[in-house]
């Protein structure tokens, strides 16, 4: 029973991305056609050769690599400032300790659309509309992160830290080469999770993202959809060109995220 229920998660949640790659290989008759098919009758690249083509009206590689800077640039400021808030909540010992730690949680109990147009009156005062900060910078003190890393970081021995004081260590070199060494598995599923959430963010982009050059891959690909026909082989080649670059970084740090979430107090 173990096993079977784990193969109907396993078609759960492979079989979009499946199918997404049979539909890629298809031509647009074919997957139009009713009733549907599974296997492409003659496989083709044509839809990837078409993507590339859209490029100078549509730039989709520009799109991608728009992205992935995006998503690389904000794990990077999420991971530094989570973690040093949540060493500072873990570790430290100051006045108010708790209280700032509850209100820091308490915000995850806010739909994130509440703090849209927050965010977009705050991107525009900096004059970051239309730019790449638009997508890097918010979001980047969320909650979930601190939450998180300060789970990990309170069941660290506090013999580590001991040891690192009675070698002269000051609390910044406790906290880089002592802390962060030993929170990898934390600090990946982290970076996955963060790089995950900017890569598939449809919304934020649309409404602070105005010149087409500038779109983030899952933006852009809304443009593919014509007003009276839809290229659907072409749309989900993008889409799975968008899924491929998450795959990868789950496949490389997937043993740290099981590690980090079950160490974190996150189980089930």
């Amino acid at each position: 029973m173990f096993w079977a229920f784990l193969a109907v998660l396993t078609v759960i949640f492979v079989g979009p991305i499946v199918w997404m790659l049979l539909t890629s290989l298809k031509t647009n008759p074919e997957a139009t056609s009713v009733p549907p098919t599974v296997l492409p009758s003659d496989p083709t690249v044509g839809a990837y050769e078409g993507l590339l083509r859209l490029d100078g009206s549509y730039p989709v590689l520009r799109w991608f690599f728009n992205s992935l800077l995006a998503a690389t640039l904000h794990m990077l400021l999420v991971l530094t400032v989570a973690s040093m808030a949540a060493y500072a909540l873990a570790r430290l010992r100051f006045r108010l300790r708790g209280l700032f730690f509850v209100v820091i949680v308490s915000t995850l109990f806010v739909p994130g659309f509440v703090f849209l147009m927050p965010n977009y009156l705050i991107i525009d005062r900096l004059g970051w509309l239309d730019t790449i900060w638009a997508l890097v910078v918010p979001g980047a003190a969320g909650a979930f992160g601190v939450f998180f890393l300060r789970q990990f970081f309170a069941m660290l021995p506090g013999e580590l830290e001991e040891a690192a004081l009675i070698d002269g260590a000051n609390q910044w070199q406790i906290f880089t080469r002592v802390v962060l060494p030993n929170s990898k598995p934390a600090l990946a599923t982290l970076a996955v999770l963060s790089f995950l959430t900017n890569w598939n963010d449809f919304i934020w982009p649309i409404y602070v993202l105005f010149s087409p050059e500038r779109l983030t891959l899952p933006a852009g690909l809304r443009l593919l959809q014509g007003a009276y026909t839809t290229d659907y082989p072409v749309i989900m080649a993008g889409a799975f060109v968008a899924s491929v670059p998450v795959l990868i970084l789950f496949l490389f740090t997937q043993r740290y995220v099981i590690e980090g979430v079950s160490r974190s107090g996150l189980k089930g």
